[in-house]
């Protein structure tokens, strides 16, 4: 069975192994720690017999009209067991009182999002890819 939870509070670097799957340079554990701690709304989805977090979903938002969908992801032993469709689902609800709701993804994933009630748009991004297992700095440097 998989619970749901808001939060990263009582969440530990050992229930976050396995995720960012496929990418060359992953952040470590403490690092998506910080990544979940630092996000304005998340949604875990944790494996109630093992305790360790599944998948999650972040967004960060000015709690006013937008919000950025950055990450939504299940580790490949629980793909297709519906998951990532209840992460997406309590994200939206948890957003839907705001004007907009964006995020980026691959060609191959926008009709998993369609599914959702969103719509493809055009954007632009740049990736510093030698950051790509995170930002060398603490996130209250990043505080203003």
């Amino acid at each position: 069975m998989i619970n749901y939870i808001f939060t990263a509070k009582g969440i530990s670097t050992e229930q976050l192994s396995g995720f960012f799957d496929g990418w060359p340079n992953p952040p470590s554990p403490e690092t998506h720690l910080r990544l979940l701690k630092n996000s304005d709304v998340i949604v875990l989805a944790i494996a109630q017999e093992t305790k360790r977090v599944v998948g999650f979903i972040t967004a960060i938002t000015d709690h006013v009209l937008s919000a950025y969908i950055p990450f939504l992801e299940v580790l490949p032993e629980y793909r297709g067991r519906g998951i990532g469709k209840e992460l997406v689902a309590f994200m939206l609800e948890r957003l839907s009182n705001l004007y907009m709701i964006d995020l980026l993804c691959d060609q191959e994933l926008q009709a998993f999002y369609a599914r959702h009630g969103m719509v493809e748009a055009r954007g632009m991004m740049k990736r510093n890819y030698d950051n790509q297992s995170g930002s060398p700095f603490p996130s209250s440097e990043h505080a203003g």
